[in-house]
């Protein structure tokens, strides 16, 4: 066993109570052909984070999954039902950096919807992406880009609202690593600068603080801490400071038994040190959004510089280090609703926009509640709901129950009566008004409300009422397309493709399909490339990327250092075609994969598996790519890009096209000879009206 294996299985038998077959089981598993770089690291965030056993057997056996499915499907089935129920969660999610645009949100999506069953999975999902951008270097290519932006957009303000704050740090950091590299660059310079000093001062600094706790009969412990990076470059940015007006890039953290104490130990700071004006907080007595509690203050020590010193419980501390999962590690029975429950609407509810939202009304409702700042009001009864700044009793009501939206006339804001446009305020106690009479929502409540929930109930309502006619327009849309494009409904509408389609989009009937064409909530031409995609994969039977051939010299055309005669796949992450750089990958008992010099998995493998690979000429090899192009909307643009292409004399495997906003995105699959074909094929393309741009993709 290599020495990572040997660490990773120390680091597991002293802080996990595995027994004799589990321990085989792991084991097992870490003697085959794994990224074992990533594994150790998010094996360690999870004892960090005080995951459980059936965390670590899952995470590892889907890692097996990704090389030898069947082999991860035996071993799987010796264990219990919740690790195979987490497994197939752990299946469920992408890994992140292999999206495409159009992915995205159908994937952050699949995050809360596991969330919902398992948060240690999606908690181990973000360590993977923690470790996935950590091995970033610039300069990026433009899928690494895209994986940096959805990194900051979406997985460090979830990281902050699951209190999961050493994890977003970490993430962030890298983001503005990769985004800012200057600055990053010139912030890191700065602060290591004065670490000598730094240091000097938080070890003074703590002396002191143990004397208070000591004089006061306390036990407790002092912990010290540098401000991480993004943390200072978010202030610089946001509030417009240098860095000289950084107050807290220095911090102690004093951890004691109680309230109490917390307030006992303030006071005696205070004697000490002057605090600073402005900069006492108490998040004790008034938490943030996600539940964090502590109290701050900000004081002048003994160099004239500004050192921030935060004092908690040991509870609020497991809560600020291991987030909302803590109440899953710590949980005990309850007979009535606490703290943490109404702290949980927000995921409750964003889960149930995941299972009911088109993909558009998702991404915005979530990005909005994500970034905007958190009101929190609640029902006569003292149900507690969330929402984004700027909310109004519209959203309210429609967060109640869509029958209280529809009937909406207006309400009581702490006993007094408002109209419905009113603005919602932190701490305000709603009581909707309705009138069973009413005629439901105007079409202006649209420009009033602010979350995506009440938007899309809203725009249901008028889909309703008007849903034998969009039956009937989307019907008379989508047989328009298909003839449009030679097809006729024998063929494209099958029980196979349709119950797909239905499945997708989570529809019970193609009449709600046809309503959703009719109202505009899916582009007849979008779906149908997906009907036509299912078609061309069954009767066209494009070949998979990954068959595995035994290659001989001269007619092979791969040499492995010389040598034609060993067993030789090619990568399906990257598909190399003649004419890319290639280097190979020596996988146990699976022969040597070949990969393109530029494909974004080569970090993960290990080096000394990596061995030189060239191309021989063979004459009648041929090879499958991909080409991804955006063109504006125009008619007949699929009839162009198919007759450049078969112009050349290119046969087409496959092709799909997807209505993005403004634009079409195609995906064409062509069997090639060479990269220098290929090249002719994507040149040939961009002479085309309308081609926004055309690049081959991974996949």
């Amino acid at each position: 066993m290599e020495d990572m294996e040997r660490q990773i299985i120390s680091l597991l038998k002293n802080n996990f109570n595995f027994d004799e077959n589990e321990l085989n089981i792991v084991e097992k598993i870490l003697t085959f052909d794994l990224n074992y770089s990533r594994i150790s690291v998010i094996v360690e965030l999870i004892v960090k984070t005080k995951l459980d056993k059936s965390s670590v057997l899952s995470f590892l056996t889907y890692q097996l999954y990704k090389v030898l499915p069947d082999e991860a499907d035996k071993i799987s089935s010796k264990m219990s039902k919740e690790v195979q129920d987490m497994i197939n969660n752990f299946k469920t999610i992408k890994d992140i950096n292999r999206l495409t645009a159009s992915d995205e949100i159908e994937d952050i999506k699949r995050i809360f919807l596991v969330m919902g069953k398992d948060l240690r999975v999606v908690i181990i999902k973000l360590f993977g992406i923690y470790y996935d951008i950590s091995i970033l270097n610039n300069p990026l290519n433009e899928s690494q880009k895209l994986f940096v932006r959805q990194v900051r957009d979406i997985h460090v303000p979830l990281s902050e609202r699951l209190g999961l704050d050493k994890l977003k740090q970490i993430l962030y950091d890298n983001v503005i690593r990769l985004e800012y590299p200057d600055e990053y660059l010139r912030l890191k310079s700065a602060i290591e600068s004065k670490e000598e000093e730094n240091r000097k001062q938080l070890e003074l600094t703590k002396d002191k603080l143990q004397e208070i706790l000591n004089d006061l009969k306390i036990n407790g412990t002092i912990m010290s801490r540098i401000k991480h990076i993004s943390s200072i470059f978010n202030k610089l940015h946001n509030k417009n400071l240098e860095l000289s007006q950084i107050y807290d890039i220095l911090a102690m953290r004093v951890i004691v038994g109680s309230v109490e104490e917390c307030y006992a130990v303030l006071g005696r700071i205070h004697g000490i040190y002057k605090p600073m004006q402005g900069r006492v907080k108490d998040y004790i007595a008034n938490p943030k959004p996600n539940g964090y509690q502590s109290l701050h203050t900000t004081i002048i020590v003994e160099n004239q510089h500004p050192l921030e010193v935060q004092i908690r419980t040991e509870e609020m501390n497991r809560e600020s280090e291991y987030g909302v999962y803590s109440h899953w590690l710590y949980k005990e029975k309850k007979t009535k609703q606490d703290a943490f429950d109404q702290r949980m609407t927000w995921f409750r509810q964003t889960i149930d926009n995941a299972e009911k939202m088109s993909n558009e009304d998702f991404i915005e409702t979530l990005k909005s509640d994500l970034y905007e700042g958190i009101l929190v009001v609640q029902t006569p009864k003292g149900r507690v709901l969330e929402f984004p700044q700027g909310s109004t009793v519209i959203d309210f009501a429609y967060a109640i129950h869509s029958d209280i939206g529809n009937k909406c006339v207006g309400a009581k804001i702490n006993n007094q009566l408002k109209p419905f446009t009113t603005p919602l305020h932190n701490g305000d106690i709603v009581e909707i008004i309705t009138n069973p009479h009413s005629k439901g929502p105007s079409r202006d409540w649209l420009k009033v409300v602010k979350t995506a929930s009440a938007r899309s109930k809203i725009k249901a309502f008028f889909k309703n009422e008007l849903k034998d006619e969009n039956i009937k327009l989307g019907k008379t849309m989508f047989t328009q397309a298909m003839q449009d494009r030679g097809f006729n409904s024998s063929q494209l509408l099958t029980e196979n493709y349709t119950s797909q389609m239905l499945k997708k989009y989570n529809l019970d009937s193609m009449d709600e399909l046809y309503a959703s064409i009719g109202s505009g909530s899916l582009s007849a031409t979008g779906l149908l490339s997906r009907f036509v995609s299912l078609y061309n994969n069954e009767k066209k039977q494009v070949p998979a990327f990954e068959n595995v051939v035994h290659l001989k010299r001269n007619k092979d055309g791969v040499l492995i250092d010389g040598d034609s005669g060993m067993l030789v796949r090619f990568a399906r992450c990257c598909n190399p075609i003649e004419g890319d750089d290639i280097i190979g990958y020596i996988s146990r008992g699976r022969g040597v994969t070949i990969h393109r010099s530029t494909c974004q998995n080569l970090p993960y493998l290990e080096n000394d598996r990596l061995i030189d690979a060239k191309w021989q000429n063979k004459e009648d090899a041929t090879f499958i790519a991909s080409i991804m192009i955006v063109a504006s909307k125009t008619d007949n643009n699929i009839g162009k890009l198919t007759n450049a292409i078969t112009s050349l004399k290119i046969t087409i495997k496959g092709l799909t096209a997807k209505d993005n906003d403004d634009n079409f995105l195609f995906n064409v699959v062509v069997e090639v000879k060479n990269k220098a074909e290929l090249e002719r094929v994507i040149n040939s393309i961009k002479n085309i009206k309308n081609v926004i741009s055309v690049y081959r993709s991974e996949r």
